[in-house]
């Protein structure tokens, strides 16, 4: 093989590897639907808020669960009826296949009947938080 065509398939990978990198990025704590998911309050042996439940699902080596932890602990203590509850994956792994939860964090917006409202892959953006609380 011509250097010249290993250089150019080395650089053809880096960029697929730049734009997968930044789509990713992009996806990253985006709000999207919850489709046709209820949550059951005892997978998480917690009582669910009247108005939403904040749901976060993580496990022991989450880099970025204990950021995610303190907003959505400090958006559940600003309203009374907003509760936050944690599922650590790593002590319940069969919750991950029943939510179809492929990374954490991953937090669910539920309503106080237990439909999934909105969900959120990564960390969350706070605005798209508080557009889907305001919304149910």
């Amino acid at each position: 093989m011509s250097p010249v065509l290993a250089l150019l398939i080395a650089a053809a990978l880096l960029v697929v590897a730049v734009l997968t990198g930044v789509v990713v990025r992009l996806l990253d704590g985006r709000r999207r639907g919850g489709g046709h998911l209820r949550f059951d309050a005892t997978d998480a042996d917690s009582e669910l808020g009247a108005k939403a439940t904040l749901v976060q699902f993580s496990t022991e080596m989450c880099a970025r669960c204990p950021q995610v932890r303190r907003m959505l602990g400090s958006i559940a203590a600003a309203a009374d009826d907003v509760a936050h509850v944690e599922v650590d994956l790593t002590h319940r792994p069969d919750l991950s296949s029943r939510y179809r939860v492929l990374q954490t964090p991953t937090t669910f917006l539920v309503d106080g009947a237990g439909v999934v409202r909105a969900r959120f892959n990564g960390v969350p953006h706070r605005h798209a938080l508080d557009e889907a609380l305001a919304a149910v």
